[in-house]
């Protein structure tokens, strides 16, 4: 049986398009931008989540408020749905069991599926999509997220990999003062990481280069993906 990560995904167009070219509460929203949520959209108000990944220290934060920037829809930041034990574990330097994530993982996908739902907060027109900074190490992780789409055509799950060395990685995160996250669960979270291979709704990025050069190779990745349901 094939798992969610594996399954072909259903035919949007005919286009082809080159691949390498908090609860609610905690939802952020850029006021800004806000007011462009169209009621109708061309491809028959369909919405997106869009879940940045990858280890600690990759950039998930910045490239996922930066999405938000430029599509213009709420921003989800995965650690603040960790539960008190779980930041207690990583900052003692506990690596985190499967167990200790799926509750976690659980919360945010329903709060992906409530910033996609009319409510006070959007005026009650939904945006067109969310951006979830979440690390999904593993494909089963990813799985669970996924299943925030099921049962609902009008919703599709893209995954973007940050991809980083280790030595880079490690730097970023020994930077951070006051952040729970710990270096030494950087060798921890690698150990763990099963890359995307072979999930059709995954896209890979090498983040090496300025923020200004990842952020606009991500934006090319999110165009090129939303260009295929056009």
């Amino acid at each position: 049986m094939l798992s969610a990560g594996e399954r072909p995904q259903p035919p949007i167009s005919a286009a082809v398009v080159d691949p390498t070219r908090t609860p609610v509460s905690k939802v952020t929203l850029d006021a800004s931008t806000s007011s462009m949520w169209p009621e109708t959209t061309k491809a028959e108000n369909l919405q997106h989540i869009w879940v940045v990944t990858g280890p600690a220290g990759c950039g998930k934060s910045t490239v996922g408020r930066g999405l938000q920037k430029q599509l213009g829809v709420p921003f989800l930041e995965g650690d603040d749905f960790h539960p008190h034990a779980n930041k207690e574990k990583m900052s003692s330097g506990t690596p985190l069991t499967d167990e200790d994530r799926w509750d976690w993982l659980i919360s945010l996908r329903k709060a992906a599926i409530e910033a996609l739902s009319p409510c006070e907060a959007n005026g009650y027109h939904p945006p067109p999509g969310v951006v979830v900074a979440c690390s999904a190490l593993k494909q089963k992780y990813r799985d669970v997220m996924r299943v925030a789409a099921y049962g609902s055509p009008s919703v599709q799950i893209h995954f973007i990999y940050l991809r980083l060395d280790e030595s880079i990685l490690l730097q970023r995160v020994q930077q951070r003062s006051s952040h729970y996250m710990k270096s030494s669960m950087v060798q921890s979270q690698l150990q763990t990481l099963e890359e995307p291979q072979g999930e059709w709704d995954a896209l890979t990025v090498n983040v090496q280069g300025s923020q200004e050069q990842v952020q606009s190779k991500v934006m090319d990745l999110v165009e090129a993906k939303l260009a295929e349901y056009e």
